[in-house]
């Protein structure tokens, strides 16, 4: 067992570092190049969006869909979990401070990349059994037809069953009986059965129950770990504006000043720093998308720039302010590292609090990803095997959290993270086939109609907001699809 577990490490690490490292990040460029610059164009647009649509209690989701905003609080739930916290520690360990430049980099592109993702999932979402669903492996079939791409979504959906469903799954639940273990003596076992009965209440309840509780509860844990960052950061002020010095100096010099980490070399802040941004936020990864799918929204654009936003307050927000916490403490070179260096460094402003604070935080963070990692895993599940057995899967996804909550098994750990690996690639590939007919393509469906039944010019549906005519009320037809074949040539592209 050890030596399958070590060969299954070994291929994770092949398959993160030398291939998906550089395969996230290329995609993340081109689409940042070819929508030019969508994430800061369309950034201002994704904000209007959420607070419009922010809402605690929001319509119920129901056979069409779900809230724009429940969809992104499902995929904020997924991507905001243990490795905003333990992640975080580990990279800063491993990259030195210098790591979060290079994890604010990947963040940056990475927002290209959701963009594209969540429209794709809009396009090609679909009616199942009634109900309404979409994701990666329907845009997969979409981009690569007959049998080859029939074979692309179905390993897609196997992957991200075993990665995020089952073996994920178990992951946090193992985080959130560690934190509470350590935190105040709990028996592991009893945290388990306590987060099954919660998980599996809310699974019965479908993903109208889901989409209630992720709207209620990501501004709510997102708020409490925020507030708790400000007040260590406010009592650190004095060692912010070092702690920013050694950001961008240590990315370029890792050993240039105090507070590098010993033998760290500019290889290793770049790998680790892309990895943990890669890993926190999920754009390319394929998993978000199944949230962004169900919105209701007038065009695919505007879920789009709503999953901009997921990537900010995932990275740029949440994981930043864990960073600046760990940084501002000087506890990063002490040699310490994961949750016990996260629980160190609050417990340095709130004392014995700290561990408390973490542990709380550590619970609201897995559950929520537990709930978004579910929620994703079942839509693949009933691609599969149709949704008459979503029960099973229910059932499975439990006693994976009863499990893990008090098992830790090294191989699960080290599969989670290659089938997680794995899942990117056949919806990499997708991403960057559909380009071509995304493009090509002018027209919203077969009625010319957008996603609430009104009629919509051609043109609207793919120009993703990378024409510099797109916000004129009249523009040239000719000056535009002159300079961006295919992409306005009914004259107007928004």
């Amino acid at each position: 067992m050890a030596a399958f577990t070590q060969i299954v490490e070994q291929a994770s690490d092949i398959l993160w570092n030398y291939l998906l490292l550089f395969l996230l990040v290329g995609t993340g460029i081109f689409f940042t190049i070819k929508l030019h610059f969508v994430q800061l164009s369309s950034f201002a647009d994704g904000v209007r969006h959420l607070f419009k649509g922010f809402s605690l209690h929001g319509k119920a989701a129901d056979k069409d869909g779900m809230s724009s905003f429940q969809a992104l609080a499902t995929a904020i739930a997924a991507q905001v979990g243990t490795g905003n916290i333990t992640g975080c520690a580990t990279a800063l360990v491993s990259g030195g401070p210098g790591a979060l430049f290079w994890t604010w980099v990947s963040a940056f592109f990475g927002m290209a990349t959701i963009y594209a993702e969540a429209v794709l999932a809009q396009t090609y979402r679909t009616t199942v059994d009634g109900q309404v669903t979409g994701g990666p492996a329907y845009y997969i079939r979409a981009a690569f037809k007959g049998k080859f791409g029939k074979f692309l979504a179905i390993f897609f959906s196997v992957a991200l069953i075993l990665a995020l469903g089952f073996m994920g799954n178990m992951v946090q639940s193992n985080s959130i009986g560690d934190a509470f273990h350590n935190a105040f003596g709990v028996n592991r076992v009893v945290v388990g059965v306590v987060i099954a009965v919660l998980a599996a209440f809310i699974f019965l309840g479908g993903v109208k129950r889901i989409a209630a509780v992720t709207e209620k509860l990501v501004p709510i844990m997102a708020l409490f770990y925020i507030i708790g960052c400000v007040i260590i950061l406010v009592m650190n002020a004095s060692a912010i504006p070092n702690a920013f010095v050694q950001i961008f100096t240590l990315a370029f010099q890792p050993q240039a000043i105090a507070g590098g980490v010993a033998g760290v070399t500019v290889q290793q802040a770049m790998r680790y720093g892309v990895a943990r941004g890669l890993f926190s936020n999920e754009a390319g990864l394929g998993s978000t998308p199944h949230a962004h799918a169900l919105a209701k929204v007038k065009q695919p654009q505007d879920q789009g720039a709503l999953a901009i936003i997921g990537v900010f307050v995932d990275t740029f927000v949440i994981l930043t302010l864990t960073a600046l916490v760990l940084i501002t403490s000087g506890l990063i070179p002490e040699g310490m590292t994961g949750t016990a260096l996260t629980q160190a460094a609050f417990s340095l402003t709130f004392g014995s609090f700290g561990k408390v604070f973490i542990a709380i935080c550590m619970l609201f963070f897995a559950f929520s990803t537990i709930l978004g990692w579910y929620f994703f895993g079942q839509v693949n599940f009933n691609a599969l095997f149709g949704s008459k057995y979503t029960k099973v899967y229910s059932l499975i996804v439990v006693l994976f959290i009863l499990i893990g909550s008090s098992l830790k098994v090294d191989l699960v750990w080290a599969l989670a993270d290659f089938f997680n690996g794995l899942m990117a690639v056949p919806n990499l590939l997708a991403l960057l086939a559909t380009d071509l007919a995304l493009w090509q393509h002018n027209r919203y469906n077969k009625d010319n109609v957008d996603l609430t039944g009104s009629p919509v010019r051609q043109g609207a549906r793919f120009c993703f907001g990378g024409c510099p005519w797109h916000k004129q009320k009249s523009p040239s037809a000719a000056a535009c699809s002159g300079l961006w074949p295919g992409w306005c040539s009914a004259g107007c592209c928004c």
